[in-house]
């Protein structure tokens, strides 16, 4: 039971090809959540399942959470992908698109796979697209209320659903304590990714990451996308952001009508087999 490992500043997934695993038709929540434990599994922030047919790009890929649930889109785990289809020569030029639940996008190799660029689509601050509860509308400067404190937030999708939160200062007991509460907040019918958000200049920003199903991250490329794009819709950033989390640095760029690309490197950590013994303990 073959896997390859990666990590993208520090947002770690595991590789499974289905050709791997002719009798799957997709991991179970509960292999996923096995194979994901940080103690009983290989350990990981998801799993990128593929590559599977597609007749819309290149190659598609499914993405699942730790907890067993799937994400539409990863950022950091599709340049993780796209370095294991480099790895393997899957792909015979330096650009190619992938096919996710959350859209096609189109990756670019660099620097022997190092560094890798992907074209993420376009960021919409529509509330029936993200999707928020409540009439339609952008979701900019709304207010929410959790553990007794209330946040001004805006929303965003990449493909994905974020709720972004500017604050002077950011921290990760901040994105520990309210992110969950905020994640699973009645406004977010599909729950929502969740970033507090400190703008250092014109230039830069920091966020603290709470991922829908993952729970406190390193580093993100979706909430790097919709964080820079929110910075950019308030008039705090340029186009070009150095998006800084604990894991390291994104840059993005934000091109007409919030259409993003995005930068970041990837480094491979393993590859192995899984024993069949490590499904035996119940997660």
């Amino acid at each position: 039971m073959r896997f390859h490992k990666y990590h993208a500043l520090g947002n770690d997934y595991i590789v499974l090809d289905p050709a791997d695993y002719p009798s799957w038709l997709r991991p179970s929540e509960a292999q996923v959540r096995a194979i994901c434990h940080r103690n009983f599994g290989v350990g990981s922030d998801g799993i990128l399942w593929g590559p599977l047919p597609t007749e819309r790009a290149d190659f598609a890929l499914r993405i699942f959470n730790p907890d067993g649930s799937e994400a539409e889109k990863s950022g950091n785990g599709l340049r993780i992908f796209s370095r294991y289809l480099f790895d393997q020569a899957r792909v015979k030029a330096e650009s190619f698109e992938l096919e996710t639940p959350g859209g096609v996008v189109r990756s670019e190799i660099l620097e022997g796979g190092g560094l890798i660029t992907i074209a993420m689509g376009q960021v919409s601050f529509d509330s029936r697209v993200i999707p928020v509860s409540g009439p339609a509308r952008e979701v900019i400067g709304e207010s929410l209320e959790v553990q007794g404190r209330r946040f001004t937030f805006c929303a965003a999708t990449i493909g994905n659903p974020h709720c972004v939160i500017p604050l002077a200062e950011v921290s990760p007991e901040l994105a520990r304590r309210y992110g969950p509460d905020i994640e699973t907040h009645s406004l977010f019918p599909n729950r929502t990714n969740v970033q507090f958000m400190r703008v250092a200049d014109r230039a830069s920003i920091q966020i603290e990451i709470w991922e829908r199903g993952a729970g406190y991250t390193l580093a993100s490329g979706t909430s790097s996308s919709a964080a820079a794009a929110v910075a950019h819709r308030l008039g705090l950033v340029d186009r070009s952001v150095a998006v800084r989390m604990p894991g390291g640095t994104i840059d993005i760029e934000i091109c007409d009508g919030f259409s993003i690309r995005m930068t970041g490197t990837v480094t491979k950590i393993a590859e192995g087999e899984m024993h069949p013994e490590l499904f035996s303990v119940v997660v």
